[in-house]
């Protein structure tokens, strides 16, 4: 994105902002606490509204029970058009709408007047009783303070409200009562505009049902585009006002492509849409696409996944990150742990033991037995994982967690009948986690990491959402149940991970289940390109991974050695002999609060490798807080002139911090446009150059400051903002 961009958007921020200033109204992303959460229940109405001051979800519950209102309060637009159920279950075949009413006579639009005369749709799941109280834990996590600046509370405090659904009285299809209790679950959290909902379903009855599927969330919303004409391939529809994603998240590492279960679709009952084909994507749907095809069993309960909902308050792309970021710090709070990473090539112990000793040194707080360096998760030998062990314990007590590596998909394991449904498997080959090997593998993972008290995995190839439909594997029994078991086993293995407080590297999108980094965004490839190409792209790479991610969220890599090739010209060995280059990688990672994974057998070969490397340990440790906080995107690296980025945190001392980095072979002299919006600075700034004199400078109307900086030849500079 240009500055000059970054300049408009921020004028247009500007002007809402003190409109908003006018009356009152402080901006919840550089001041959340005005912002709680509240359940109110109208006992006449029997409406139950929930409310923190950006969000507002209204559910109706007499004659019938329907979420009526879903409002943006901070734009004041309502994003309900059309009444639907509350959830939809099909048990043994039979589907049930939860909740709902009929009786709305156009599905533009819904008047409030119509209401009084809408009743409970026919058949359905009806409301019974509800309970409210506080937000509860997803699952356990043993955080970890000493990689983390921060002190993200776990549960996201707010609001939550259960409300309970019995059967009809006689199944409209099958003609026999239905045994199923429905819940419907509800979250709405301090600070953020951001609603959670799942469902339950317990059997009260004395024989088993089979839920065969499920659709947790049903929203008719407005759309965001009204299109006559035919779509043509060359465009994609506009979505309406409203990001949702789930937790039942695999098989890409972009959020994007790992919401398998988020649906938007056209509505068949909107017929008074203008798109002549009547296709308008406007209808919410959050279902699995296959199965759970789950049986429960008496006195039993199914738990859905989770659906969030993040209303937006701006189009400004730089906004919107910074929003999907805050919502990860709220409810995935581990993804703020940023431990500084080495990948050792060797688990040969004595190797090991070096590169412990070097890492406690220079201040590198974890230790990765890295992919090819002859680590073997899968070892069952209880000498071999004592030896872990004692390596384990000896970086422990030198203040470094070790772990190791593992890869899943893209192996040996799977067998022909493992995916024979005829869907190719994401990486090739995919061992089924309900088979036999599937679960001794998961089951060993645990019990390696157990017994030798290992502090991180990075697990390679995460189960990325293929299906199996074998009949004879002892986890599942078929094609429809196949993706909800491997996915229930791969976050359950992962949830124990958090539980235990072990660290989690996985190349997928599973935050919401307990991981902690993915990668930042890179072509593996690209570290065999000569060393003064992977400067400018390392840069990039990050600049682009970090629109919707932390600093925390991605990791990138530094080969020392070589890695996929690219000989001598590519890698950081013998450092000594490429110190302004491996500093230049110093600087870049540890100046954006990223972590690399630094694979080799050392990170130091001498004084001058070991004082560089410490001196930016150093410096993101003295400004870790800051460098973890979210990046405003100024100038992408392209190598033609100065790129920076401007870290900033409004609940710091350390407001900002930008770095500043020149790729030419000349000093380069230039006013930058800083804007400082989000720093929540508002009359003036000190800038702070490297540690020296501060300069004050005063905020312009757009909250920006023009700052004059030299910048040596092929040099990088810094400055903290308070």
């Amino acid at each position: 994105m240009s500055v000059a961009f970054c300049f408009l958007a921020c004028l247009g921020l500007v002007f809402m902002t003190n409109v908003a200033k006018a009356f009152g109204v402080t901006d919840w992303l550089i001041d959340p606490a005005p912002y709680k959460a509240t359940i109110t229940h109208d006992s006449v109405s029997g409406n139950i509204v929930l409310d923190n001051g950006l969000a507002r979800r209204t559910i109706r519950t007499k004659s019938g029970c329907a979420t009526i209102g879903f409002d943006n309060l901070m734009t004041g637009d309502q994003l309900l058009r059309s009444v639907r159920p509350e959830a939809v279950v099909v048990i043994d075949g039979v589907t049930h709408g939860v909740g709902g009413l009929d009786g709305q006579p156009i599905q533009n639009y819904l008047d409030p007047r119509w209401l009084r005369t809408m009743t409970p749709a026919a058949g359905a799941f009806q409301f019974v009783s509800m309970e409210t109280g506080p937000t509860r834990e997803r699952f356990p996590w043993k955080r970890r303070p000493e990689w983390t600046s921060g002190s993200a509370p776990w549960p996201p405090p707010g609001v939550a409200v259960t409300l309970h659904f019995r059967p009809p009285e006689k199944d409209a299809e099958s003609a026999k009562p239905c045994a199923a209790l429905v819940d419907v679950h509800y979250e709405l959290y301090d600070g953020i505009p951001l609603i959670s909902k799942w469902i339950t379903v317990r059997n009260s009855g004395i024989t088993p049902f089979v839920l065969k599927s499920f659709t947790s969330e049903i929203l008719a919303v407005v759309e965001g585009e009204s299109i006559v004409d035919p779509k043509t391939p060359d465009w994609e529809w506009r979505l309406p006002a409203l990001h949702v994603e789930t937790d039942y998240n695999f098989g890409s590492g972009a959020s994007k492509g790992a919401n398998p279960a988020v649906s938007w679709g056209p509505d068949p009952l909107y017929e008074t849409q203008v798109h002549y084909e009547r296709r308008t994507p406007c209808l919410l749907q959050c279902k699995p696409p296959i199965g759970p095809d789950q049986v429960v069993a008496p006195g039993a309960e199914f738990e859905s996944f989770r659906t969030f909902e993040l209303l937006p308050d701006s189009k400004d792309p730089e906004r919107a990150g910074l929003s999907e970021r805050r919502m990860y710090r709220t409810i995935a709070p581990w993804v703020t742990e940023n431990p500084i990473i080495m990948h050792v090539v060797s688990s040969e112990p004595a190797v090991v033991r070096r590169a412990i000793d070097q890492c406690a040194d220079v201040g590198f707080e974890m230790l990765i037995l890295s992919f090819g360096s002859g680590f073997d998760f899968e070892s069952r030998d209880a000498a071999y994982q004592a030896t872990i062990k004692e390596l384990a314990d000896y970086a422990r007590a030198r203040g470094v967690a070790l772990g190791g590596y593992s890869l899943l998909a893209s192996r040996g394991a799977a067998t022909a009948a493992d995916n024979t449904q005829g869907v190719p498997a994401r990486f090739g080959v995919m061992p089924c986690l309900g088979a036999t090997w599937g679960i001794a593998y998961l089951r060993q993972l645990r019990s390696f990491i157990a017994n030798a008290d290992l502090g991180v995995l990075e697990h390679d190839g995460s189960y990325p959402g293929d299906l199996c439909d074998s009949a004879h594997h002892p986890g599942h029994r078929g094609l429809g149940d196949s993706q909800w078991v491997q996915w229930k086993a791969i976050t359950g293995l992962y949830r124990w991970c958090r539980e235990r407080g072990v660290y989690l590297n996985v190349p997928d999108w599973y935050f919401l289940n307990g991981s902690t980094k993915t990668g930042m965004g890179y072509r593996e490839t690209n570290w065999s390109l000569p060393r003064e190409y992977q400067e400018i792209i390392e840069r990039q790479n990050i600049f682009d991974g970090t629109w919707t991610k932390t600093p925390s969220m991605g990791w990138m890599f530094v080969p020392l050695t070589e890695y996929h090739g690219g000989g001598a010209a590519a890698t950081t060995e013998p450092l000594k002999d490429h110190l302004p280059h491996f500093n230049q990688r110093l600087a870049n990672l540890f100046g954006a609060g990223v972590q690399a994974c630094y694979r080799g057998p050392r990170l130091y070969d001498g004084p001058e490798t070991r004082e560089a490397v410490k001196h930016w340990v150093d410096f993101y440790k003295a400004h870790r807080a800051i460098l973890d906080s979210d990046i405003i995107h100024l100038r992408r690296a392209d190598g033609r002139d100065l790129d920076y980025i401007l870290h900033v945190n409004p609940g710091l001392n350390e407001r900002g911090l930008m770095m500043v980095y020149n790729p030419l072979d000349h000093v380069v002299k230039k006013r930058l446009h800083v804007p400082l919006y989000y720093t929540g600075l508002s009359a003036t700034a000190r800038f702070r150059e490297q540690g020296g004199k501060p300069r004050r400078l005063r905020l312009d109307r757009s909250y920006s400051v023009d700052l004059t900086v030299s910048v040596a030849a092929r040099g990088v500079t810094w400055f903290v903002i308070n």
